[in-house]
């Protein structure tokens, strides 16, 4: 089912001709796509991995003032929409200067830097709490300094963790639409919106499939990444402990204050832009049934759309943990694919989809709800097979040498195991439907408006009173799954325990 989009796209760049394919692939345009939209990826990954894993050794490993409440605002960004961040940053600045356009890529590359650091910050600071600090502490023992063991020692445990942060990023730059086209940059996503919109849906199909190429080439770096295996689980608890934390003496406050300066960029913003309209927003008359309404549509689309990602992502990501090999990777690589194409694309794909083969599911919430499956497949799956790598697998073994079976196994030994990753990915997937824009607007069914879909209607004629309600209620309520996220990575815990969920 994840692979519709991809095998629409393959049909129907076919079908165009090869001389018409090769017209649009050798064209200057596509030149400059590419260039833009890598340069923005390598920019924006490449920020997001040095605030994700600073942010997460800071506030996992360090005596930093108020580490557990700097470990909620690092996570908090995930529940702000790229397009509403980028249109409060573009409306601070206005006020600020009026002349100053705030727009091009180095405007987008901080949006998006500031709305994705943390997937690069949740996973690595879950994978700090749960290392073993015995490999530091025979470092340090054997006398290398406190960075030497940082870089030679901390980053090896949590090189996965990094890897799959800076992998969810960079596609994610590859697929936003968002904040590109607020901010007026030319992509590969802004390009494709374009001509659709203009009805030409042959050289946007072409750019649909040269960026599942830049794709593959992403999915390929990430790969080099696992060429020396390591084990990350051990058969017993051992002594749990946690790391003893890193005194910063005289650098406390200065690099509090850093990481305050990161919050309010990514958070004080868009806060302050929001309660600047939301007052005018809700006096509109029948402003507040409109709210209940759309959050009411977005919670039950989000909460479906969640349940088929973990459907979905379930046996790839045990498959994936439990039996690695080339028909693992090449499923799980293939899971990736779609989760970098645009939303628009998939929605059409699926509306194809829905119209010809399935068409009981044309115009139901259904159909949403697979296209949300379709596009985050990878955060469930990234999730389960974490906690399924995590799980040590002799105690599956251990079942199935005492007679259990395969589904007793799975029932009694691994499903409570990856239990913390399914949940995990399950409020990853729910916060990023809650966020999901153009896969909503073509498939909702006709007069269900969304939380999103509404945000999106009033900013695009420049109501934004009318658009600040929606906006503010989407950011609260995507903030809980968020929450949700930053306990089980951790960074809550308070002395040698951990806040459970």
């Amino acid at each position: 089912m994840a692979q519709i989009p991809l095998l629409y796209l393959v049909l129907r760049t076919l079908g165009q001709g090869r001389e018409r394919v090769l017209s649009v692939l050798l064209s200057e345009r596509v030149a400059e796509l590419t260039a833009r939209s890598l340069a923005l990826t390598v920019v924006v990954t490449t920020a997001c991995v040095v605030l994700g894993v600073g942010s997460a050794y800071l506030v996992t490993r360090t005596d930093v003032p108020g580490r557990r409440i700097f470990g909620v605002l690092a996570a908090l960004p995930l529940a702000i929409p790229s397009y509403v961040l980028a249109y409060a940053w573009a409306a601070a600045v206005h006020l600020i200067d009026p002349s100053y356009v705030f727009e091009g890529f180095w405007a987008a590359a901080l949006v998006l830097t500031l709305g994705s650091y943390p997937y690069v910050f949740l996973p690595v600071a879950a994978a700090l709490v749960g290392a073993d600090p015995a490999a530091e502490e025979v470092s340090r023992s054997l006398g290398r300094g406190g960075w030497r063991t940082f870089f030679s020692v901390t980053l090896r445990q949590v090189r996965p963790a990094v890897a799959a942060g800076a992998l969810l990023v960079a596609l994610y730059v590859l697929s936003d639409f968002g904040a590109v086209a607020i901010t007026r940059t030319d992509t590969f996503t802004r390009a494709l919106f374009t001509y659709f919109d203009l009805g030409l849906s042959r050289p946007a199909l072409v750019l649909a499939t040269v960026l599942v190429m830049l794709t593959v080439v992403v999915l390929a770096g990430e790969t080099a990444t696992r060429r020396h295996r390591a084990r990350y689980a051990r058969v017993g608890g051992g002594a749990a402990r946690p790391a003893p934390p890193l005194r910063l003496r005289l650098a406390r406050w200065p690099v509090a204050a850093g990481l305050a300066v990161v919050s309010t960029l990514a958070l004080g913003v868009p806060a302050v832009s929001l309660v600047r309209w939301f007052g005018a927003g809700v006096s509109r008359p029948g402003s507040v049934e409109a709210v209940v309404t759309a959050a009411g549509a977005s919670l039950w689309v989000s909460l479906l759309g969640a349940g088929v990602t973990v459907l979905l992502a379930l046996p790839i990501g045990l498959l994936v943990a439990r039996a690695p090999g080339p028909a693992a990777t090449v499923l799980e690589r293939l899971a990736y694919l779609p989760h970098a194409l645009p939303g628009v694309v998939v929605g059409l794909s699926l509306v194809f989809f829905g119209v010809n083969v399935a068409y009981p599911l044309y115009q139901s919430v259904w159909l949403l709800a697979l296209a949300y499956g379709v596009l985050f497949l990878p955060l469930g799956m990234g999730a389960v097979a974490a906690a399924a790598a995590q799980a040590p697998p002799e105690l599956e073994q251990v079942a199935r040498s005492l007679g259990r079976g395969p589904a007793g196994v799975f029932r009694t030994i691994t499903l409570p195991l990856t239990a913390p990753g399914i949940g995990a990915g399950a409020a990853l997937a729910f916060l990023t439907c809650m966020k999901e824009l153009p896969a909503t607007l073509l498939l909702r069914p006709t007069g269900m408006e969304t939380l999103a879909t509404r945000v999106w209607t009033h900013t695009t004629v420049a109501e934004y009173a009318a658009a600040a309600p929606y906006a503010a209620l989407l950011v609260a309520l995507a903030a809980v799954p968020t929450w949700l996220l930053a306990s089980r990575s951790g960074v809550l815990r308070r002395g040698g325990d951990r806040w459970r969920i």
